[in-house]
């Protein structure tokens, strides 16, 4: 198994690669938080990034109201490397019949779209929805490339994007879909 950082695409100087790691350690200018519609916090990588980046960050959560599955919101990043949060709620899995598949697709958009219009230049994904929400990783792995792929060839920020994989068989997936395709 190699868990060597894997190029997904570069184009127009765009870098969008996928790695094994702690997503919370990243220097980039965000990284994509996968919370709840609470943003309040709770397992996985949400409560990775609240613990990391301290009681400030549930503090500017608790301001913004909440966030409807499919769309996203920006917190300062506090103690975390990374300057800037974008908080996106993946949907839960639900069999697919339930609009599951389009809701991912619009975290990815959402979150990108933010990151332009914020003139932002490098984002961290997590892998969106795969964890507790239970959405199949092949077809989570797919959407994520797809649309970060399609926004990358048409937008000239960010110029980095990293999907940062929890373990070696999210990443397996990654790397074996960007071979396919």
């Amino acid at each position: 198994m190699d868990l060597r950082p894997h190029l997904i695409a570069e184009r127009h100087g765009v870098r969008h690669e996928i790695l094994v790691g702690d997503i919370t350690k990243l220097a980039v200018d965000v990284i994509v938080n996968a919370p709840n519609t609470s943003l309040l916090g709770g397992g996985g990588v949400d409560g990775a990034i609240h613990r990391a980046a301290g009681p400030e960050l549930l503090e500017e959560c608790r301001r913004l109201g909440g966030c409807p599955t499919g769309s996203a919101k920006m917190t300062k990043g506090y103690r975390l490397p990374a300057k800037w949060v974008i908080h996106t709620v993946g949907p839960v899995w639900r069999g697919g019949t339930h609009g599951e598949e389009r809701l991912l697709a619009g975290c990815y958009r959402t979150c990108l779209d933010l990151a332009l219009r914020s003139g932002i230049r490098s984002v961290a994904f997590p892998s969106i929805s795969t964890g507790a929400y239970r959405f199949p990783v092949e077809r989570a792995s797919r959407i994520a490339v797809e649309v970060i792929r399609a926004h990358l060839d048409q937008n000239p920020l960010p110029e980095s994007v990293l999907v940062v994989c929890f373990d070696a068989a999210t990443y397996e997936t990654y790397a074996r879909l960007l071979q396919e395709t």
